[in-house]
């Protein structure tokens, strides 16, 4: 399979650098609009020095009916009504009420504070299951269906496409579609409270015939077993996460089946390693403040090498 990236490129997000067709037009309104901004604050500044250091004359005309009428109301009036019409029309091909012949289905569930990530066939019945990475191919569109479990948070992958809220109790859908194979870095876009700032996300584009190898990889995995899955399991770990092939099955963290295999651990913050993984599951609050996985600091030494030896093997 291609090596498509380190880890920790991407980082932070590029807002203005668009990689798909779901982005270009956000990222042209915005181009357009601080253009625009620009050109309206000089006028502003124009006729600020007009009124304290300009001429009697040119005072006179600025405050002249005409040129208020010009100014204060046909102005403002054209400019709002053009952009928004145009506006509207560049970003008309954004709306995922029309949702593309062949288009992949995602759905994807903000937590606190990861993400939770399900794939679907045609008819959306899942097939498999993940956290806090999406695997795309790349020139297909895929739409995300997007929910949330607790409070509100935000799907924004910049270089992909425009931000969309995860609201509970209520599902958004949002259209993304990479050009290139690559990985993507997205942030939660809507303050969730805690450690919002770091609940990171990472979406790997790959080219058809990589992201067919790697569905086909994701088949559960007994990984290196052992002492680790034994502690993995009378730990108290397995009552929050699952693990695809072993008695886990729990439901409050993310589905562990191939954690080993993620490019990051910690929803985005950490590149996944060795060191890390230990790191993470020692004390976790030291790292991600107020996330929700409790520190273990009863493991010893050789305990958490041989716990984070079985989970880096999951692949």
């Amino acid at each position: 399979m291609t090596d498509l990236a380190l880890p920790s490129e991407g980082w932070p997000p590029a807002v203005l650098d668009p990689a798909g067709p779901y982005s270009e037009p956000v990222t042209l309104l915005a181009w357009v609009l601080l253009a625009g901004g620009t050109v309206i604050l000089a006028i502003v500044l124009g006729a600020l020095w007009i009124a304290l250091r300009g001429s009697p004359r040119l005072k006179t005309r600025l405050g002249g009916e005409k040129a208020i009428w010009i100014l204060g109301f046909a102005f403002p009036s054209v400019v709002l009504t053009g952009l928004l019409v145009w506006g509207l029309m560049l970003t008309s091909s954004l709306s995922a009420a029309r949702v593309p012949e062949g288009a992949m289905r995602v759905k994807v569930i903000g937590e606190m504070w990861w993400w939770r990530v399900h794939y679907q066939d045609g008819q959306g019945r899942e097939t498999l299951r993940d956290a806090n990475e999406l695997h795309i191919p790349i020139g297909q569109p895929v739409l995300l269906e997007l929910e949330a479990a607790d409070v509100i948070h935000s799907f924004w992958v910049p270089r992909l496409g425009g931000k969309m809220d995860m609201v509970p109790g209520r599902t958004n859908r949002l259209l993304i579609e990479a050009d290139a194979p690559g990985i993507y870095k997205g942030q939660c876009a809507e303050y969730c409270g805690g450690p919002h700032a770091l609940m990171g996300f990472v979406l790997v584009a790959h080219t058809p015939a990589d992201f067919a190898r790697w569905q086909a990889s994701r088949l559960p995995s007994q990984g290196a077993g052992g002492e680790g899955l034994a502690l993995f399991l009378s730990s108290g770990c397995a009552a929050c996460h699952t693990i695809r092939g072993t008695p886990a099955r729990g439901l409050a963290g993310p589905d562990l089946t191939h954690v080993g295999s993620r490019r990051t651990l910690g929803a985005g913050i950490l590149p996944n390693n060795p060191g890390t993984m230990a790191g993470w599951v020692a004390d976790s609050q030291e790292i991600k403040p107020a996330n929700r996985m409790p520190a273990y600091h009863q493991f010893s030494g050789e305990e958490l090498q041989a716990l984070t030896a079985y989970l880096v093997s999951l692949k």
